[in-house]
């Protein structure tokens, strides 16, 4: 009964080694309608937050919803980078796999349940500023983009390649992928908790 899958038990929260090409289409093609949708959700966010109220820090402090969209779309849009690598084949050959964050983020689609600091140097490159919502618009719409064609890569070049995360260990093309995706819906809850703190129905 086991022999007759082409998958082992944790292929079903992303891990790739056994999967055959036309699974891994499949995965892609579902995690690119995913990020799809919450793409969606942050326009749609967009047109319910006031202008006024799209910079301004909540009382709690922390980042206002504009330095939220700064950061997660730019951060998504450099993680397509070494997924690209790990496409074609240009991210260094390693063993080194996930580390015990990375299997749990893969395995929950959840952030560990504790705050964690933006790395210092993807603070540096990428900063969250008070973006307008013009500019947040027009992030969506790169990321978006970047998103469909990445899908289009790594469906027609599966990667066999890793490519090292601040955070997680070494992710595969495909991994990348699904992280963009996690990230994205863990900063919309941000949003939404920001939207509460302001009021904003």
């Amino acid at each position: 009964m086991c022999r007759s899958r082409s998958i082992n038990w944790l292929s079903w929260f992303g891990y790739y080694s056994l999967k055959t090409p036309t699974f891994i289409a499949v995965s892609i093609i579902k995690e690119q309608k995913a990020i799809s949708a919450v793409l969606d959700d942050y326009r749609k966010q967009l047109d319910l937050i006031p202008d006024d109220a799209f910079d301004v820090t909540p009382p709690a402090g922390g980042w206002s919803c504009a330095e939220v969209y700064s950061h997660i779309m730019q951060a998504s849009v450099a993680s397509t980078i070494p997924m690209e690598r790990c496409t074609h084949g240009t991210a260094k050959p390693t063993n080194k796999k996930l580390n015990f964050w990375g299997w749990y983020v893969m395995l929950t689609s959840r952030f560990p349940p504790f705050k964690i600091k933006v790395p210092p140097k993807v603070e540096a490159k990428w900063p969250a500023t008070k973006i307008s919502k013009e500019e947040a618009r027009n992030l969506i719409i790169k990321l978006r983009k970047r998103v469909d064609e990445m899908a289009i890569l790594i469906n027609t070049i599966p990667s066999v390649r890793r490519s090292q995360h601040p955070r997680l260990g070494m992710l595969n093309a495909e991994q990348w992928f699904k992280f963009i995706r996690i990230h994205l819906q863990h900063h919309l809850r941000q949003v939404g908790r920001i939207k509460r703190q302001l009021k904003i129905a």
